[in-house]
This record gives C-alpha cells, structure tokens and sequence, in this order.
C-alpha cells in the first residue's frame, strides 16, 4: 500500500511542477502577445486640460459622435439602407437625441434595451434574443417593431402570440450563413456548434408564414470586404427564401467610420445586392462605428512601485471598467504614450499598468512614457466610449466612473456620478 501511495502523491507532484511551470512561462512581468486596435486615434481630444480632469471619467465628445453619424447618414443616403445603433456597445442615452437625427432606430438585446431605445429615441426599434420567455415576450412585444427570432422552436411557440398581439410586430428569423470572417472564437457567432442563428440544414421552408425578413450576423470590426464574401454565401443558401422576405438585415461588426473602411465597395455590395432584390429593405446594425473614436477614459496614477518592473497602480480597473482588455484580450491606446505587445525592445520609461482590485490578474498591460510617470499624473484611455459603460461592474465595490460630455466648443459638462447607492442596489 505504502508503495501505491508513494506513486500517486510523486504523481500529484509532478503534476503540480508542471502548472508551476505554466504559470513562470505566463509571468507577467513581461508583456503578454495583445491585439493593438490600429484605427485608434486621439483626434479631437488633444486639448483635454488634464490638470482640470476628474478621474475616473468617461468623457464623449459629441463633435467626434455626430462625425461618425454623418457618415452613417451618408450611406443612409447614398444607398437607401436603414441603419439602426446597436445598444450592446453604446448606450448614452443623452446622446440619443443627436443620434435621432441621423439613424433609423436601435437594435436591442434584451428587454431593457428595447425600452430605452423606445422610449428615449423612439424610431424604430428592432430586437433580437436568444431566450425570449412566457414572462417577457409581451414586454418585447410592446416595446419593440421588429423581434427577431434564434430559432423556429422560438417562433413557433411564440407566433400565435405575436398574431393576436393588438400590435403588429414584423418578425424575422436569424441565419446561420456557417461562414466565419473574425479570428477571435469568442466574437465569431458562425462558428462550430454556434447557438446563434439556424443553419441551412435546419432551415424550415414551409414554416415562414408570418416570418417577414432574415438576419444574419457574421462580422466583428471588419471591413466590407468581409460583408462581400459573407453575403455571397448568405445568397447560395438562403437567396431563394430573400424572394417571400420583405427585409433583411445584415446585422453588426461593421467599421464603416474607420478612416481606411472602404466606403465605395460598401456602396457598390448594396447597390448590387437591391438590384437582386429591389423589394427588400436593408438594415445594418452597428455598434461600434456609432462610437467608434469618440471617447476616452481618464485616469490618475495613485502608487509607483517597483518588483522586477516599474508597476504603477491606476483608479481605473480592466476588470471593472474596460473588461474587453482581458475579454479579449487587446492593449489600449493612451495619449502620448507607447502600446507594448509582445516585447519591451529597450524601451525607456516603462511600465506595467494596474487596476484597483484585489484580481491579480487586473493588469492593464505594459507602456512606454515620453518621461517618467509620478503619483499624481493623469492618463487618458482612448476609444472608451465603446463596450465600456455597457459592460462595466462595481466588482470589489470599485466605484463606476463618472459620465461626461464634451460639446463642440471643449466644454466637458458632467452628466453622472456614480457613489455607494449604486454599488448597493445592485446587491441585497
């Protein structure tokens, strides 16, 4: 017995050795290989007084939005598409009567996005969820134009309901093209074993009464060249049911207020694509171009120590306020600042950047400085008004940050605080 014994405990041994040697290899005293966003730019915020800044503050600058919507009225325009800001990324409803002006709708996820949109920017409002239940569908009903369904399980057990509905809802069904354009499993809706969308081979043709358009969602900060070759297949495998459809909508992902987003061929695939079908109306669903380069995230340096590197601890959290840095993972851009993925490469003044909270992992990644940082300095995060405020937490009970505004002037007027109330009530 003593023999077996001493195996397993020398096996558990040498099973502990080798995660030992996992976690040295991912020692974080080296910056980790990230995803650098290379359309990231800090026009328009330049000027920020720095010494004037709250921290932590999310500050959107609305000159910066309305650029961004004027080129989505443009395609608008120049195309006839309806395009409709999806709420997942940004929800600053302040904004919303600026966004009215130029976009045709929202488009939700969820019960709460369908009533905001609805209610603070009215238009239309066009919804999609995988889990629609007995205990909402009349709340999506009742706040929403168009429901989209995942399945037709969905469909069928809520069409009866949407038929004797007082209001008319046009509802459509999700595809499943199986074409994947993005690299990173985590946003790619079209891969292997995907809950998102019906497939071809489970596709019920004769089970489209009432089933007025088709949704298809298969991009990720992707360019139109990524649309083209998606709606080629999209078109060989579903073109046949577009001809009974009275719209489709070819959902999100694209970057089309990227400086090098390649407007021209966006222009021509739709055009193309309405001589097909001239019956159809076309949506497109965006959520980052709304946004995209339109705010940033300040915030100020508390501690600099040094243990291997020079680590200097921020007010602001990856975890908590910018999970995409971990989700992803990608490294921020600062202002006036170096990004390093990868290597050091003899940089000068670097430094390994922190959150707040008790997670070792709250690492924001590594940068090179123009001089030494002190306690005290303030920082700015750039393209922060994006999958930021929709998706940050009050893990540890770090405070949310405050919500600003910049008007065209440079003017930055405070439009939320966040304090103890708001970490409360979201317990019990």
């Amino acid at each position: 017995m003593g023999g077996k014994k001493f195996k397993r405990c020398a096996k558990r041994t040498e099973e502990r050795l080798l995660v030992s040697k996992k976690i040295n290899k991912m020692s974080n005293c080296s910056p980790e290989e990230k995803f650098i966003e290379p359309w990231v730019n800090e026009e328009g915020f330049q000027k920020l007084d720095l010494n004037k800044l709250e921290t932590p503050c999310y500050i959107v600058s609305e000159d910066k939005l309305e650029q961004n919507l004027k080129i989505l009225d443009k395609v608008q325009k120049k195309t006839g598409v309806k395009i409709l800001a999806a709420l997942k990324c940004f929800s600053m409803y302040s904004f919303f009567p600026l966004m009215k002006k130029y976009l045709a709708g929202t488009e939700a996820s969820s019960v709460n996005e369908a009533r905001l949109g609805h209610t603070e920017l009215g238009k239309e409002t066009h919804a999609f969820s995988p889990s629609y239940t007995d205990e909402n569908i009349q709340e999506y009903i009742r706040y929403s134009d168009h429901l989209i369904f995942n399945s037709f399980s969905q469909w069928n057990k809520f069409k009866k309901i949407i038929n004797d509905s007082k209001k008319k809802v046009s509802c459509g069904i999700r595809i499943n093209p199986e074409h994947s354009e993005g690299e990173m499993l985590m946003y790619n809706p079209c891969a292997p074993c995907s809950h998102f969308g019906v497939t071809l081979a489970n596709f019920e043709k004769d089970n489209l009464e009432g089933i007025d358009g088709l949704h298809f969602h298969t991009l990720c900060e992707l360019n139109a060249d990524a649309l083209e070759r998606t709606l080629k297949v999209v078109e060989e495998k579903f073109g046949k049911f577009l001809e009974k459809m009275k719209w489709v909508n070819f959902g999100g992902g694209h970057h089309i207020t990227r400086s090098d987003y390649n407007l021209e061929l966006l222009y021509k695939i739709i055009a193309d694509f309405k001589k097909r079908y001239p019956h159809l109306t076309v949506y497109l669903e965006p959520g980052e171009a709304v946004a995209l380069n339109a705010g940033v995230l300040t915030t100020t340096v508390v501690d600099i120590f040094h243990n291997e590197v020079d680590i200097a601890v921020l007010d602001i959290s990856a975890t908590c306020h910018m999970p995409d840095v971990l989700e992803v993972p990608y490294l921020p851009q600062i202002m006036g600042a170096k990004s390093l993925s990868g290597s050091l490469k003899k940089e000068k003044n670097v430094y390994k950047l922190v959150g707040p909270t008790c997670l070792t992992g709250d690492i924001i990644g590594y940068y090179a400085f123009p001089e030494k940082l002190k306690i005290g300095q303030k920082l700015v995060f750039l393209n922060m008004a994006i999958y930021t405020m929709v998706k940050n937490n009050t893990f540890n009970g770090v405070n949310l940050p405050t919500i600003a505004k910049m008007d065209k002037k440079g003017k930055i007027k405070v439009i939320k605080r966040f304090g103890y109330d708001d970490f409360k009530e979201r317990l019990s």
